[in-house]
């Protein structure tokens, strides 16, 4: 909802702050006076054209500020995301823009720069114009699926139709993966095949290079321990029969001298008896020295069979490891992913077969689900033309005829909001063909067109409704046309915000609020203003718009029955 409009230096209007509430506004005024220049300072503000000629004569430039109070679910709000504005849902939204004297502009989204495309972006969604020479939004064919479906009540089915296309592109989505599979599977399956066969023969084991360094390290270690030990042991050598040999020799040298003569207490034979037991103990120790060498080289179990197995096996797994480009420690698991790939690649005709069947079902429940909204849309369309065609005699468009037309588009074509073109279609003549809204109707036939469809629509709209602006609808005509118009714009307003400039009493009468705008000024500073009336000050209005330049009491006593028809 527009909650207010400044403006500076627009043309002529050199200062003006208005207040615009909800329900219908008529402005009114002498031709001439400046109507106009509202709905171009209005649309100066939601990314209309600019141009220097906007700009006051003296001033540096123009300006104007229009300050709306959109709902919290308004899209706007979405609009300020994506282009990263700041905003706050409980503010109001202001768009301000600013003309130079030489034409260049500027444009703002609540006190921040922004392009000229992001205000009219905005302006799509806050405002709506119908008038003789522009009708924005019903001559957009894009936005004829949505108001017929918000017509007919059929967002559900909509929704729906929306949900089956989504499943049914899931499902071609697989099927297309799996179908790229199974492309790529006959190329890949081969080298595949001989990657996994060659894991197979190797067999490799979690944990099995550490085990192997380990045991690669102490059989190394195991060598070179028995070696030293050899050396040790060959350090005994012959040692034992020399000490025997010397036992021997002692033995022999006591024997004789005993035989000579000597006692056993003499002092050569104690000391050849205690030399030969001091050469016995050592020859003792010698052999127990030697046995408990070889029992030490019996404690390592070497073969060196076993130490060259080791490394070759080592050898294999590092050099399949460089060949996959992994790990040792990742052959085991890369042996299972293989396996469980050429699984899948065996299983992925199945299952695209499957995924296929999948497409296929998923296809003819989105295209039952279309036709039947198909159908509900035709239906809606017939009852739409009704109710508009009923609209267009009281509005002095009886000889036009209004239809809907639903066409099917080709399946390739249809999408999540369904399989139909959908277009607001016009004949203003008999027997004429039915045509594109801009294409037939003329700029007066137009506007009353858009009123006609808008107050079918009324109450049916789903979501933020715009500012709805009808810029002299009522050209050209008068009397029960008028006030036919006026009862219409007055039907929209109770459920949307409506202005309306306007020639006719009838139609002023019918507003909830009420701007006189008017020129002042002598011939060399003329400048437009605007006032707000009063309910007196509108009876007066409307009784000079109903007289002329001479407001008659019969005039009054008309202008007073029109206001509280």
């Amino acid at each position: 909802m527009l909650i207010g409009l400044w403006i500076r230096d627009v043309v002529l209007i050199e200062a003006l702050d208005l207040s615009i509430g909800s329900g219908l506004t008529a402005l009114t005024g002498e031709t001439g006076a400046g109507k106009s220049i509202i709905l171009d300072a209005l649309g100066l503000a939601t990314g209309a054209r600019a141009d220097a000629g906007l700009v006051r004569r003296g001033a540096n430039q123009a300006a104007v500020s229009a300050i709306f109070a959109p709902g919290p679910e308004h899209p706007v709000w979405d609009i300020l995301e994506e282009k990263g504005l700041s905003y706050a849902k409980d503010e109001d939204l202001v768009l301000r823009r600013t003309v130079a004297a030489d034409g260049r502009s500027r444009a703002f989204v609540n006190d921040q720069a922004t392009s000229v495309g992001v205000l009219r972006e905005l302006g799509e969604q806050l405002i709506e114009v119908h008038g003789q020479h522009e009708t924005v939004g019903l001559l957009d064919t894009r936005t004829h699926r949505g108001l017929l479906d918000a017509y007919g009540t059929l967002g559900p089915m909509a929704r729906a139709v929306a949900g089956r296309w989504a499943d049914w592109r899931a499902a071609r989505t697989r099927a297309q993966e799996l179908r790229d599979v199974v492309g790529r599977a006959a190329a890949e399956a081969e080298e595949l095949s001989l990657r996994l066969a060659e894991l197979d023969r190797l067999d490799p084991q979690e944990g099995e290079e550490t085990r192997l360094a380990e045991s690669r390290a102490i059989l190394g270690a195991s060598e070179k321990a028995l070696s030293d030990i050899a050396d040790a042991r060959g350090a005994f050598d012959g040692l034992s029969s020399r000490l025997a040999q010397a036992v021997r020799a002692l033995e022999h040298a006591r024997s004789r001298a005993v035989q000579a003569g000597a006692g056993e207490e003499s002092p050569a034979v104690a000391r050849l008896t205690a030399a030969s037991a001091a050469v016995d103990r050592v020859f003792s120790e010698v052999q127990e020295a030697e046995a408990t060498v070889d029992l030490a080289a019996e404690a390592f179990d070497f073969r060196a069979d076993e130490l060259e197995k080791t490394e070759e096996r080592l050898f294999e797994l590092r050099g399949m490891a460089r060949k996959l480009q992994v790990s040792v420690e990742e052959l085991p698991g890369l042996r299972v992913r293989f396996a469980e790939k050429l699984r899948a690649m065996e299983s992925s005709e199945d299952d695209l077969k499957a995924a296929d069947a999948a497409v296929s079902a998923a296809r003819s429940a989105y295209l039952d689900a279309a036709a039947q909204l198909t159908l509900a849309r035709r239906a809606a369309g017939d009852r739409l033309a009704q109710a508009v065609e009923a609209e267009l005699a009281p509005l002095k468009l009886d000889k036009a005829r209004f239809r809907v037309a639903v066409d099917a588009l080709p399946e390739d074509k249809a999408g999540p909001t369904g399989q139909d073109r959908i277009a607001f279609e016009v004949a203003t003549n008999p027997g004429a063909p039915f045509g594109e809204l801009g294409a037939i109707a003329s700029g007066g036939e137009l506007a009353r067109l858009a009123l006609a469809l808008k107050a079918s629509l009324a109450g049916r709209a789903q979501g933020a409704q715009p500012l709805m602006i009808f810029d002299e609808v009522d050209q050209g005509v008068g009397g029960a046309v008028a006030d036919a118009v006026g009862l219409r714009l007055r039907k929209l307003a109770s459920s949307a915000q409506v202005l309306v400039v306007t020639h006719s009493p009838q139609v002023a009468a019918r507003g909830d609020a009420h701007w006189r705008i008017a020129k002042a000024g002598d011939g060399e500073r003329l400048r437009t203003a605007v006032e707000p009336l009063s309910p007196a000050d509108r009876e007066e209005e409307i009784a000079r718009m109903l007289a002329g330049a001479e407001i008659t009491d019969a005039a009054r006593a008309a202008a007073r029955a029109l206001m509280h028809a």
